[in-house]
């Protein structure tokens, strides 16, 4: 209790210091060192004191200050690894706060690929990235800031690295200078944001460049070994950034957009402002686009800059008003891309989602405790509702007027409702209670679904199945028709418990339309593949998909013995996702198949080469569970463990830490463990050896 009691204290006075204390700019001048993991800093900070005040604080995790002036002059200060504490010299009025610091950040600045286990080699040639995530962990571990997002200041940051890295940051690039082996890059925001959407992102990027119809340059990031993929990456990103100011009806609040893919982020993407962080995942050729494409984040990310970044939530409650706009945003830009019926469709899967979630979920949207899924997905659906009740017109203009109104500002849920009763004869009290303050989710709206055709009939197709044996014309007829896919896809799994001599016909039907996802419905439903059926299902392995070859591939391999050494034959220069899925999965079957001993051992340091830390973790996890399936405990493979449970994505420490724990139930796996214990680093020992502690 006395610990939430600090907390809770600690909040109050943070909410308050913005109406006594206003801080209007931050002028960095930093330098990192990824060897150390630090950073170094200059900081100017120039606020006002609106009224007397005893103590100002600036948020610092774990930091030390030095030289700190107000006004040019010395003064007191405190630095209790939380905050920098600052007591007297300041006026009433405007002031300059100046100061030195360092800070070992552990957590919203990340340093990937940084092996320096290794030779030394050339800086030019390290593949190490650098990059932030401030959303969730707070700037305040790497840039004295505010962890409050109702103090918003105009950021400038001036950043010093080694001359064969781009530097990327918030803002115009004012200007970019040599200084003997490094460049010094100055970028420079015009307007105030929160200190969550401050950005870095250091690498080996190169960049394309092009302008909106408003002329808004956009910058698309990459590193030169995806600049094959840079078009289906960033396909339709223009288009997404028009439609989108103009549905918004605001124009884009800042003077450039960014996007940059790093290396293990811990997200999807992140909105910061003038720059989007992405996963590197979202790299895609043109067959990978089919199947994992980066529009709906792309979309989300954008439509940030408006909600979220131009206007801010005052508080952990009101996250919808972020999360559920970005959503929404994000289908409609798909909507306008890929049509109405893949609208509807998606808001469906979304409704049955929020359903069956609303079983065990009890905390509405307007709580600071809610789900992600309620946040965004729940959030996206209100908004749904709201617009289809009011209609087009009238939704637009409340948003725009909303977001004008309280433009670079902070918001609550009722700012945005009373702009929608200024437009509209709408329940807005009635909306907030039945969609926003309550746990339950009123799955009687969604009837406005049925406005559209093709739903309709999916959803009566979903309620009264047709018969494989008695409704044979009437499937063929939709397979053979322009009907949306959904259907014919549906049709495929509604059948899948059938005799095979019973479906065969519709599954030929099926494989003919040429649409992927109908054909990978074939892949992903049909488990036991007859003889007679065994060529046209070979078919499915040439399809534009990554994750149909990979279906294929597996129920093939696993029901034809006899074809198997074709089966490894034929895929062995397959790679597909950026997380190499068919690449692993091709040398997982190809040391199942051969009985060759020396054979198997190649193929096992293939794998074993995939678990190296130079590889993203996604890749790494895959590799360790295909050696871990294949039984094989060696040191190396524990060893790859052991590294995992250090890492910064949590997903992946926790892959680790759950089959360390496994296999150290098992003496002979244990003494393996304390074996390599002492040839780890300190860091990894450490979590290593808690985990060994467990009882």
């Amino acid at each position: 209790m006395r610990y939430y009691l600090l907390l809770l204290f600690t909040s109050i006075v943070l909410g308050q210091q913005t109406r006594w204390v206003d801080f209007k700019t931050l002028q960095a001048q930093l330098e990192i060192n990824p060897v150390k993991r630090n950073v170094k800093g200059n900081i100017t900070y120039n606020f006002e004191v609106n009224q007397k005040v005893d103590t100002i604080r600036i948020d610092a995790q774990k930091m030390t200050f030095s030289d700190v002036r107000i006004n040019g002059k010395p003064v007191a200060y405190k630095d209790n690894k939380k905050q920098l504490l600052l007591f007297d010299g300041f006026d009433l009025g405007s002031n300059v706060l100046t100061f030195t610091y360092e800070a070992f950040p552990t957590q919203a600045m990340y340093f990937v690929n940084w092996d320096f286990n290794q030779k030394i080699v050339a800086p030019e040639e390290v593949q190490g990235q650098i990059w932030t995530q401030g959303q969730g962990k707070y700037t305040s571990h790497w840039l004295p800031s505010f962890d409050d997002v109702n103090e918003k200041i105009i950021f400038s940051l001036e950043v010093t690295f080694h001359k064969s890295f781009t530097v990327i940051s918030n803002g115009d690039l004012v200007k970019k200078e040599a200084k003997g082996n490094n460049l010094v890059w100055s970028y420079r925001m015009s307007q105030p944001m929160s200190s969550y959407l401050v950005m870095l992102a250091i690498g080996h990027f190169s960049k394309q460049q092009t302008t909106t119809k408003s002329l808004t340059p956009l910058e698309f990031y990459y590193e030169a070994e995806d600049q094959k993929n840079l078009e289906p990456t960033y396909r339709y990103s223009r288009e997404i950034f028009d439609y989108l100011e103009s549905k918004i009806g605001v124009p884009y609040p800042w003077k450039i957009y960014r996007q940059v893919p790093v290396r293990d982020f811990l997200y999807a993407g992140m909105e910061n402002t003038t720059a989007t962080v992405f996963a590197r995942d979202f790299i895609v050729d043109s067959i990978a686009y089919n199947d994992r494409n980066y529009l709906n984040v792309n979309a989300h990310e954008l439509a940030h800059q408006w909600f979220g970044d131009l206007v801010t939530a005052k508080s952990g409650k009101d996250h919808w008003l972020q999360e559920g706009f970005a959503t929404y945003y994000a289908l409609l830009a798909e909507k306008s891309v890929f049509g109405e019926n893949y609208f509807y469709h998606k808001v469906y899967n979304i409704s049955r989602q929020i359903l069956e979630a609303s079983k065990t979920d009890t905390i509405p949207v307007l709580n600071e405790k809610a789900s992600s899924l309620s946040f965004y997905q729940k959030g996206a659906l209100a908004l749904f509702v709201l617009n289809e009740s009011i209609g087009d017109e009238k939704f637009d203009l409340a948003v725009k007027n909303y977001l004008n109104k309280y433009a670079y500002q902070n918001v609550t849920t009722d700012d945005f409702l009373n702009e929608v009763n200024q437009v509209a004869l709408f329940n807005t009290a009635f909306f907030k209670k039945r969609w926003l303050e309550s746990a339950e989710f009123p799955a009687e709206d969604m009837s406005l679904l049925r406005n559209n055709k093709f739903l309709d009939q999916y959803l009566e197709l979903q309620r009264n199945p047709l018969s494989v044996t008695k409704d044979k014309a009437a499937i063929l007829a939709l397979m053979q028709s322009d009907a949306y896919y959904p259907i014919k896809e549906m049709l495929v799994f509604q059948t899948a418990s059938q005799r095979f001599e019973d479906k065969e016909f519709l599954l030929d039907a099926a494989l003919k339309t040429g649409e992927i996802h109908v054909r990978q419905a074939v892949a992903n439903s049909l488990t036991k593949i007859p003889e007679s059926f065994r060529e046209r299902y070979e078919t499915l392995l040439n399809d534009p998909s990554y994750e149909t070859q990979e279906a294929a591939l597996f129920n093939l391999w696993k029901q034809f013995p006899a074809e198997q050494k074709r089966y490894i034959d034929l895929s062995k220069n397959w790679v597909g996702f950026q997380d190499q899925n068919l690449k692993l999965l091709h040398l997982y079957l190809a040391h199942l198949t051969t009985s060759d001993p020396k054979q198997k051992v190649k193929i096992y340091l293939k794998l074993l080469a995939f678990t190296g830390t130079n590889y993203d973790s996604n890749i790494q996890q895959q590799a360790l569970q295909k050696l871990l399936n294949l039984q094989i405990y060696t040191e190396d493979v524990f060893r790859g463990l052991a590294y995992g449970i250090a890492h910064h994505r949590w997903q992946y420490v926790k892959f680790c830490k759950d089959n360390i724990r496994k296999l150290i139930k098992e003496d002979k796996h244990r003494a393996t463990f304390n074996l390599i214990l002492g040839q780890l680093p300190i860091r990894e020992k450490t979590h290593l050896q808690r985990l060994l502690n467990e009882k």
